[in-house]
């Protein structure tokens, strides 16, 4: 079993670059090389706006992002947990939502290796990304 990194975020899109960094910092504590580690931090940028704004009125209460460090690859899952979107947008950042989410995902699947969208019935929706070790 790898290390574990697990942290909670406002859906702000100011603490965007917060979680872009933390994950790019546990990437490079891994040795991963510098490509992986701009890949893994684009993806991660990608998927909390994706998470926490595109398709919504407010932006997401709070947001989870976890990390997972194995011997050959890095998970990241960052996943809406709030199940409100509450927070006002006061200059609506992606003024359509839903086509630049999907050029997100586009762009996450383009740098990752492995991408997982759950769209869970709860509301909880999450995306999963792995970055495999050169």
């Amino acid at each position: 079993m790898g290390d574990l990194l697990k942290f909670s975020i406002p859906g702000k899109p100011e603490y965007v670059k917060i979680a872009k960094l933390a994950v790019g910092s546990a990437a490079g504590t891994a040795n991963f090389n510098i490509e992986a580690i701009e890949d893994i931090e684009i993806a991660v940028g990608e998927a909390c706006k994706n998470i926490t704004c595109h398709g919504f009125d407010g932006f997401s209460n709070f947001y989870e992002v976890e990390c997972m460090i194995e011997e050959d690859r890095m998970i990241v899952t960052v996943s809406d947990k709030s199940c409100e979107h509450g927070l006002e947008k006061h200059k609506k950042p992606c003024l359509d939502c839903p086509n630049e989410g999907n050029l997100g995902v586009y762009i996450i699947k383009s740098l990752m290796d492995e991408v997982e969208i759950v769209k869970a019935q709860d509301g909880n929706n999450s995306i999963r990304m792995v970055k495999n070790r050169c």
